[in-house]
């Protein structure tokens, strides 16, 4: 019985049933093993490796800016000396979360693409590389099927247009910052080929100031690194962003357009090597895509023209001869 205060006599043995924990779940076959959960420190701790190597090749873009020189002048050391002098790292900085800023913009736009339409995904996975721009870039696995043209056009889409969005205001802002140096690039060992938004935005925001005279800072280079992505990305091909898209439009062509594409940019390797690999990786993981749940359905106006947008996006980001050696 209640006491009247909100107390009750009910004893213990009674309450207990009530509020039992739910039963163990039944026993698997024999054979069958549970589906484990995937570690969550995994993407935290790549995260934060990539975090250092990013700002240890961002402290290089920072020092050679603060002295008026490009990056990778013979005169400047690729790696500075850190470890004698921590406090450098912290230069580093801006160029690191500038670009990791737009790398995860870009996976966070697949993963809550994800999340819409209920298909299941990692959280972002970085990955560190001690290289001129310090990372391997950054993506996610979808674990589950897609089950149509709609989602699978969506999902492929999001990631390109939110990392564009958020590059486009760094380049922005590191062009109304860089400095104007006569020469400057003429000292770098390595040069970086200029997409062409580049071009446009210098020509509107500095447009008395020869782009060869023009030192970027260091968040332009995180910048350029987000565009260079973006246009990776979007290559239409294969199980890229721009082969779902690519798929989600028009599954039946799907496999000659990625074939095409591999062989376009095979001969783009005379001006950078690395559109070879490129080439190779496509022709050697093949041109498959996993087939839809449901592949029936049609994809409406409204995206056709978005896939149209993601055209604009892949020319304005996309250059033939992205580094190059003096």
């Amino acid at each position: 019985m209640s006491e009247g205060n909100g107390n009750s006599n009910t004893p213990a043995e009674v309450m207990e049933p009530r509020f039992a924990p739910p039963p163990p779940p039944p026993p698997l076959p024999h054979g069958v093993r549970r589906t484990r959960r995937p570690l969550r420190w995994i993407p935290l701790l790549l995260f934060f490796l990539t975090v250092l190597s990013t700002m240890l090749i961002g402290t290089h873009y920072a020092l050679a800016y603060d002295s008026n020189r490009a990056p990778f002048s013979p005169e400047d050391p690729i790696f500075p000396p850190v470890i004698s002098e921590p406090a450098l790292l912290l230069t580093g900085l801006p160029f690191s979360f500038t670009l990791l800023g737009i790398l995860l913009a870009h996976e966070l736009g697949h993963y809550f693409a994800c999340r819409y339409y209920r298909i299941s995904a990692t959280l972002p996975y970085f990955i560190p590389f001690p290289s001129i721009i310090g990372t391997l870039g950054a993506f996610i696995r979808i674990r589950s099927p897609i089950v149509n043209r709609k989602a699978l056009f969506d999902v492929g889409l999001s990631g390109p247009v939110v990392g564009f969005l958020f590059a486009v205001p760094a380049l922005v802002i590191a062009v109304l910052f860089s400095k104007v140096v006569p020469g400057a690039q003429a000292e770098s060992a390595i040069n970086f080929g200029d997409p062409p938004l580049f071009h446009l935005l210098t020509a509107w925001l500095r447009p008395d100031v020869p782009e060869a005279n023009l030192l970027l800072h260091p968040v332009g280079r995180a910048a350029w690194v987000g565009l260079f992505a973006t246009a990776l990305n979007l290559l239409p091909a294969g199980q890229l962003d721009g082969g779902h898209i690519v798929y989600a439009l028009t599954s039946r062509h799907h496999r000659r357009i990625s074939v095409l594409v591999a062989l376009l940019i095979a001969p783009l390797g005379f001006f950078w090597a690395g559109w070879l690999l490129w080439a190779a990786l496509l022709l050697l993981f093949g041109f498959r895509h996993p087939v839809l749940l449901d592949r029936y359905d049609r994809i409406d106006a409204k995206r056709r023209l978005w896939a149209l947008a993601a055209l604009v996006i892949f020319l304005l980001c996309f250059t033939p001869m992205p580094l190059s050696q003096q």
